[in-house]
C-alpha cells in the first residue's frame, strides 16, 4: 500500500465507490429512484449519474442526496475542526495528545472485473478531454471508425454505427457511464486509438497502483510498498 496524491484514476474510483454506497443506502431504505429524485429535487437521470459516480452532477446535488440518506453528517468532519490543525495558542494546540490520524484505503476488486471497467472508463475520460482540446484527434478517431465500418466485421457494426453518432454529436456521457451498453461501446471504441502512448501508460500505471491499494490521509512513517 502506498500513500499518494489524488490522480484522475483514483478520483474516478472514489466517485464510483461513493455512487455505489449512495445507491446501496437508498435501496436499504427501500426508496425507488422516482421517490428519491423527488425528495432531493433532481431529475432521475441526475440521480442515476450520481449513483454511477459521474463527476458531471454538481457537488450540491451530491450533498442533497447524502442529506436525504442521512449521511451528510460525515461531511461535517471535513468542514469542522476535528481533522484540522488546532488554532495557535488554543488549548487543543497545547495538548499533548496527538491529532487523530485518519487513513483511508482505496482499492479495486479485480475479481469482479472492477479494475478492468475502471481502466476502460479512465482511458475514455482522458480521450474525451483530449479530443475536446484537440479537434484533429476527433477527426482521426472518425477516420478510424470509417475504416472499421468499411470492413467485413459485422459483429460490431451496430456498435460502430452508434459510435458514429456519438462522435458527430459529441454525446460522451453515453460511453462514460456504467451501463451494460456503455461497456459494450467502450469495448468497440475508436476513441482510445488516438491516445498517445505516454498518456495510456500513465493511466495504466495508476490502475496498477490502485490494484495494490492506495492510502489517503495522514501518513506516519514509511508504508509498505
Amino acid at each position: 500500500m502506498t500513500a499518494t496524491k489524488i490522480t484522475p484514476v483514483l478520483e474516478n474510483q472514489l466517485l464510483l465507490q461513493l455512487g455505489d454506497r449512495l445507491k446501496r443506502l437508498r435501496k436499504a431504505q427501500r426508496m425507488g429512484t422516482v421517490e428519491m429524485a423527488t425528495r432531493v429535487g433532481i431529475a432521475r437521470n441526475t440521480l442515476r449519474a450520481i449513483e454511477s459516480g459521474d463527476p458531471a452532477p454538481s457537488m450540491g446535488s451530491y450533498l442533497r442526496v447524502m442529506s436525504v440518506l442521512g449521511v451528510s453528517g460525515e461531511l461535517a468532519l471535513l468542514v469542522g475542526d476535528t481533522l484540522q490543525p488546532a488554532p495557535t495558542g488554543s488549548a487543543a494546540a497545547q495538548s499533548r495528545h496527538a491529532r487523530p490520524a485518519v487513513q483511508v484505503l482505496v482499492s479495486t476488486d479485480s475479481s469482479q472485473h472492477e479494475a478492468q471497467d475502471l481502466q476502460s472508463i479512465a482511458l475514455h475520460r482522458v480521450a474525451v478531454d483530449l479530443v475536446k482540446t484537440e479537434p484533429a484527434l476527433l477527426i482521426k478517431a472518425q477516420a478510424t471508425l470509417t475504416r472499421w465500418l468499411n470492413s467485413d466485421n459485422s459483429r460490431s457494426t451496430s456498435l460502430w454505427k452508434e459510435w458514429d453518432d456519438i462522435l458527430r454529436r459529441r454525446t460522451w456521457r453515453k460511453v462514460l457511464g456504467r451501463t451494460r451498453r456503455a461497456q459494450e461501446l467502450r469495448q468497440a471504441s475508436p476513441l482510445i486509438t488516438v491516445l498517445p502512448d505516454e498518456v495510456r501508460k500513465a493511466v495504466l500505471d495508476q490502475i496498477s497502483m490502485l490494484k495494490r491499494g492506495v492510502v489517503l490521509g495522514d501518513v506516519q512513517g514509511e508504508t509498505a510498498p
